[in-house]
């Protein structure tokens, strides 16, 4: 692979305008392509086969109704000192429902006093605004009117606040996430390269290349299921790989102009080298993200294969487009303090002897440093312990929204489950007597733990079939909520003996927390399969037992360090203020698992990047120490620049509106920063200094057999290098 991207780097530089104009040229038919075929996101987040999912296909079978009109709820709030029935305050809500009825759109109006939706103290009730359509396709111009009347309400003194299923909030594409990211990783690369125009080229590129995998989501939103937040997943890995394949290379590539090679070879050989651990690398991460579509769970895998696409084109583009830039500025990108020298091997022994602050420290104390790093891991992990799932509701939105007014409001009038009602089938088809044993059921049910109460059963046509809708006490992601679905399936069990008639509980509450049930379960899974696949993945790379069962374990630190930093801020509620997180909540169902299928793919990166140029400088020398210390010297910078865009570019995203993609940037941000820093540049050094020459053993017979990948490329350069040799023998 070495040799062919060594000849893709050398054409690319010689074809460099063909290649910078081919890649704008792709840019803008994309772009095209969007804007003719338009923008489908389905936010659907079920999985198939659940309980609850179950549920809801037999109500939907047995309870058939056309297509409901979208719904808007006005909720309203009595004047203090007054109640919903007081003649003022009635006057003013019927006023305000008769504006609602000029709108055309509005098919119907069930206000509060008809529909007996007044709570029990007559201060709080709401009123139900049915559309002729369905809730995605209620106009903007409904909306502000539905906005208008509100405000006007609130100026007679009745509080008003609007729910329902016609959403007045959406997820924004793109924003000030990605350019503050963008800012600080120039930042950053200008610190590093010492250099404005050397700064540029990452960023150009990886915009390049984002923009192309964004537009290529946006097309197969009309083919397939892509959720919004799949775009902003990927928005964010592919920015921030970008900018650091691109940094990764350039760097190469600069270091190799300091020591005075000629500019296109320069280029070649930085392609052929570091881009072979570029390669490597991003296939690393597309596979990781490709993984979870394993776990069988239909939109983790929209995410994952979105997120696998952005990381694919920007690697294509680190790889291409990175070299005609290159070849395009030549000479410009030469370091101001140029470092001339013979050949590479040659002053093996002067770069292994050179070594930084760091790297001495690490190597001199490594038993303390290891003690250390564990015990650090240990208590940020320590919140894992006592770790929820669920998925984020309106009350965990800014007070400032608008579905967080309503959901509070509602919560105040009728209780905290008013906002995660649980529905329950009851199949009495093979009773003998199905509406005795419902009215039995509906009693049993009723007497359960934290039921705040329950509706009579509503049967269908056939009477064989009913519902009942149960509120509970507690909020949609309150654990007792949770264990109160947990009690009505347990009951089920003694009522299908008992009454013949067999309980299904369902409604979004009820899928939400089946769907965290199943991610949690797959979680293990997910490991265990990432586990395998990295021991024998860097087996072949590293040819060592030891280091890939080193890095492993570097990986699972990191991840339950992730997991526990979340609880701790996400869940417990610490910092929340500091990170701008409007309410603590359970984490995200699907983030453990995204979070495993992305660490693990960014961690190997950095991994490859530091532990491969160890083995590089180990295979020369045979001195573990030296090869440590020169690792440490010269590819530490690089990493620890890469680290800090990277964490900069996830950190950035705690400012977007949307609370799926502030947890993700957090929990990400730490996870790179942790492995980044504590496990890559800190701990795997120390335990490398421990194991010594031991770490690079690898039994003959298992050499033989597994296969060779050049990550960094060094056949290249010693086939160079050699072919330099019979040349100079001939003169």
């Amino acid at each position: 692979m070495a040799k062919y991207l060594y000849k893709l780097g050398e054409w690319a530089s010689r074809k460099r305008r063909q290649v910078f104009f081919g890649w704008i040229a792709i840019l803008i038919i994309a772009a095209i392509g969007v804007g003719t075929m338009g923008i489908t996101f389905n936010d659907d987040m079920s999985i198939p086969g659940t309980k609850a999912e179950k549920a809801m296909d037999v109500m939907n079978k047995e309870f058939p109704h056309d297509e409901s009109g979208g719904q808007i709820k006005l909720i309203f709030k009595a004047p203090e000192g007054q109640t919903l029935e007081s003649s003022s305050t009635h006057q003013k809500i019927q006023d305000t429902l008769d504006l609602a009825l000029n709108d055309k759109a509005v098919e119907s109006i069930a206000n509060p006093y008809q529909a007996g939706t007044i709570s029990k103290n007559k201060e709080i009730g709401y009123a139900t605004i049915t559309y002729k359509v369905s809730a995605d396709k209620v106009t903007d111009a409904s909306k502000d009117k539905i906005k208008g009347i509100a405000k006007l309400a609130e100026k007679n003194g009745v509080q008003t606040e609007i729910g329902g299923t016609v959403a007045f909030s959406h997820v924004k594409i793109g924003g000030t996430s990605e350019l503050v990211g963008i800012i600080i990783a120039f930042g950053i690369l200008v610190f590093t390269f010492a250099s404005f125009l050397a700064a540029g080229l990452p960023i150009i590129t990886a915009i390049i290349g984002l923009g192309i995998g964004a537009m290529g989501i946006l097309i197969s939103s009309n083919f397939f299921s892509v959720q919004a937040t799949s775009l902003s997943l990927a928005t964010m890995i592919g920015l921030a790989v970008g900018i650091d394949y691109a940094l990764f290379i350039i760097s190469r590539h600069r270091q190799q102009l300091a020591q005075g090679l000629d500019v296109r070879e320069s280029i070649a050989r930085a392609t052929g080298t570091a881009g072979s651990a570029v390669v490597f690398a991003g296939l690393t991460v597309i596979v990781a993200l490709c993984g979870l579509s394993v776990v069988g769970i239909p939109f983790l895998t929209s995410m994952g294969l979105s997120a696998a696409l952005s990381v694919l084109i920007v690697m294509l583009v680190s790889i291409t487009l990175v070299p005609a830039l290159l070849g395009m500025f030549g000479h410009r990108l030469i370091p101001k303090r140029k470092k001339h020298s013979t050949s590479n091997k040659s002053n093996i022994n002067i770069k292994a002897n050179e070594s930084n602050r760091w790297g001495r420290f690490v190597t001199r104390y490594p038993v303390r440093i290891v003690l250390v790093c564990l015990i650090v891991t240990a208590i940020i992990s320590s919140p894992v312990l006592h770790m929820e799932l669920g998925l984020p509701d309106n009350g965990m939105k800014s007070k400032e929204t608008i579905e967080r007014g309503a959901y509070d409001l509602m919560a105040e009038g009728f209780g905290a489950g008013i906002n995660g009602p649980l529905v329950v089938a009851l199949d009495g088809s093979k009773s003998a007597d199905p509406q005795s044993a419902f009215a039995k059921v509906e009693k049993e049910l009723n007497e359960l733990p934290n039921v705040s109460s329950i509706t009579p059963p509503s049967p269908n046509q056939s009477g064989e079939f009913a519902m009942v809708t149960v509120l509970p006490k507690t909020g949609p992601n309150d654990s007792k909520t949770k264990d109160l679905v947990a009690n009505i399936r347990e009951k089920a069990k003694s009522v299908n003996k008992n009454e013949s008639v067999k309980l299904m509980v369902t409604g979004s509450t009820a899928v939400n927390i089946d769907i965290s049930d199943k991610l949690s379960e797959a979680l293990p899974q997910f490991a265990a399969l990432i586990v395998i696949f990295a021991l024998l993945l860097l087996m072949v790379v590293f040819r060592s037992i030891l280091v890939p069962i080193k890095a492993v374990l570097g990986f699972l630190m990191t991840l339950i360090a992730t997991l526990g930093f979340s609880v701790f801020v996400l869940q417990d509620g610490h910092f929340i203020d500091f990170f701008g997180i409007p309410e603590a909540g359970p984490l995200l169902n699907f983030m453990p698992v995204l979070t495993t299928g992305i660490l693990f793919g960014l961690a190997m990166d950095y991994e490859v990047f530091l532990v491969s140029r160890m083995r590089e400088d180990y295979t020369h020398l045979k001195d573990a120490k030296k090869s440590i210390l020169s690792s440490l010297k010269h590819s530490g910078p690089v990493v620890t620049a890469a680290g800090l865009i990277m964490v900069s570019v996830f950190a950035s995203f705690i400012f977007a509106e949307d609370a799926t993609m502030k947890a993700t940037g957090l929990s990400m941000a730490f996870g790179v920063l942790f492995d980044a820093f504590i496990v890559r540049m800190t701990l795997v050094p120390a335990v490398m200094t421990l194991l010594g020459k031991s770490a690079w053993y690898l039994p003959k017979w298992l050499d033989k057999s597994l296969p060779t990948i050049d990550v960094e490329g060094e056949s290249i350069l010693n086939h160079i290098e050699d072919n330099i040799d019979k040349k100079v023998r001939k003169y």
